[in-house]
């Protein structure tokens, strides 16, 4: 069965690599993959999907659905098709839609024996507004059995862990004044940030070791010789657990932030932008599609990544058991968000990439619909693990 699920995928191998070059040569960002979202809910609807366009109030996310028969698993496949502003897809997302796209179709084409859902879910804006997690509070996600994805990478693996992630905007109202005339009259807001930024350092050697803490400078305070009234910062706190960063770390910031401002006798507000969740691991789920990257010759096998950073998919894992196959395109060493990814977007080994992931989640769909057990231990696995990953 597999082998026939894997020739018709070859089959669109030119139209999923000319939707991806497609996407590649016109970049789109922060919810207005207005060209990308278009070609893709088109073929899928072409195809015999259910299409809904504009969901979770992003004009460029959809949710996509076919249904074989009625009472079998929901299987959810996730896809981003966003690039970075500025560089352009340099983190591969181009080959991420049609890969996904070309998995589900294949599956549709090929297997009818058991019943089954596939959901497809368009996410767009990772890279600036983490959109999964704001379409997760406004409903999305919650018709699915287990979520799947596929990424480019320097090898070929999936990952156990990633980073929570918060970020904070402060912003530090004080009074202005002229800094040599009357600076007693004036109550200075860059001071406070500055104290904040020194309250963070203070606070990385009393804070767990897998936590990082980062900050900058949002708005400039002016000329030197004004007391600056208004000064503004952004800052980012993460960790391999979000209970860690909500119990031991993010009540901490806001003493610091509350502080800071009573030093420079300046008042503060403090506004919380998109909060990552760490990934609950399912190890069985991630033996299945590494299972199935060895039986497709994927290349460069690897183990799981000892470092990762931070990907709205956390949130969906930390409500369903999930996992992301990376698949090597590029070089090992090869860093992410970085031209050596940009100028690899449209070489043999991206174009070979996209159908890798989509055999690898094709194989894996079809394992988990025709063998229930599976995914009813995948799905015992996730709920034990949340109990300690959480």
């Amino acid at each position: 069965m597999k082998e026939q699920i894997f020739a018709a995928l070859e089959k669109q191998r030119e139209k999923l690599i000319s939707m991806a070059d497609f996407i590649y040569d016109h970049p789109e960002c922060r919810g207005n993959e207005v060209q990308a979202s278009a070609l893709l809910t088109d073929y899928l609807e072409e195809n015999g999907f259910l299409v809904e366009r504009g969901i979770a109030d992003f004009p460029t996310a959809f949710r996509a659905v076919y249904e074989n028969g009625s009472g079998g698993p929901s299987i959810g496949i996730l896809c981003e098709y966003d690039a970075l502003e500025k560089i352009g897809h340099g983190c591969g997302h181009h080959m991420q839609g049609p890969s996904c796209i070309g998995a589900a179709l294949a599956l549709k084409e090929v297997y009818q024996e058991r019943p089954y859902k596939l959901v497809i879910y368009g996410t767009p804006a990772e890279e600036t507004l983490g959109s999964k997690s704001l379409m997760l509070e406004r409903g999305c996600f919650k018709d699915i059995d287990v979520a799947l994805m596929m990424h480019g990478s320097p090898t070929t693996c999936t990952d156990v862990k990633s980073m929570a992630d918060i970020h904070f905007d402060v912003k530090f109202r004080g009074k202005s004044a002229h800094a040599a005339m009357a600076p007693e009259k004036g109550r200075s807001a860059f001071d406070a940030l500055l104290v904040a930024f020194h309250g963070i350092e203070f606070l990385r050697e009393h804070v767990p070791e897998d936590i990082r803490m980062h900050y900058t400078v949002t708005t400039l305070p002016g000329p030197a010789n004004v007391v600056p009234a208004e000064a503004s910062g952004q800052f980012s706190l993460r960790s391999y657990s979000r209970e860690r960063l909500d119990s031991q770390v993010i009540p901490r910031f806001y003493d610091i932030i509350k502080g800071a401002a009573l030093i420079a006798g300046v008042e503060y507000e403090i506004h919380r932008d998109k909060y990552l969740f760490n990934k609950i691991p399912v190890l069985k789920l991630n033996e299945l599609l590494m299972k199935n990257a060895e039986l497709v010759n994927a290349p460069r096998l690897a183990p799981p990544r000892e470092k990762t950073g931070s990907t709205d998919f956390g949130n969906v894992m930390y409500e369903v058991p999930g996992s992301c196959i990376r698949v090597a395109f590029v070089p090992r060493g090869a860093v992410a968000h970085s031209q050596e990814y940009v100028d690899a977007g449209k070489t043999q080994e991206a174009h070979d990439c996209i159908l890798y992931g989509a055999k690898i989640i094709a194989a894996s769909c079809y394992d988990m619909i025709s063998r229930p057990e599976l995914l009813q231990e995948i799905q015992a696995e996730f709920r034990e693990n949340r109990k300690n990953f959480a």
